[in-house]
């Protein structure tokens, strides 16, 4: 089974809905489950729930079918999001342009290569999407 994760803001910011639009979108169109994905950070302790989390998404885009909510806590945003593509398989990461970015400075501390798109299809066999905060895909 095919599994897209989308790793989204709470509350959704326009960006991440966006995003989340369009990993749905794809979601559908490859026949794939759907995991939205929020990391909330230990520093800032806002203990959001998996069920305000789903609330969030479908009082913007409704019910998503094949859809599983996580949230995860962590230090870093970026680490967290690759600890779960890692740990669920995903075959298709979505992200917003800016996480991209973020992804780039951090990989870029670790490694030599800061190609996140690269090293998550080379390490993690995962394809990388990013979406700009219109809606525009890139592979």
């Amino acid at each position: 089974m095919t599994l897209v994760v989308v790793p989204v803001r709470y509350p959704l910011s326009k960006h991440s809905t966006a995003t989340l639009g369009e990993a749905a979108r794809i979601a559908e169109e490859r026949d794939a489950d759907l995991t939205v994905l929020h990391v909330d950070l230990y520093q800032e302790n806002r203990n959001v729930s998996r069920a305000d989390l789903k609330r969030e998404v479908e009082s913007k885009l409704g019910s998503i079918d094949r859809a599983r909510y996580v949230v995860r806590q962590g230090f870093l945003v970026e680490e967290t999001i690759m600890e779960e593509v890692a740990d669920e398989d995903a075959d298709v990461v979505v992200i917003g342009s800016k996480q991209a970015g973020r992804w780039r400075k951090m990989l870029n501390r670790l490694f030599e290569s800061p190609d996140v798109g690269r090293y998550l299809e080379e390490q993690l066999d995962c394809t990388v999407i990013t979406v700009s905060a219109e809606g525009e895909t890139a592979q």
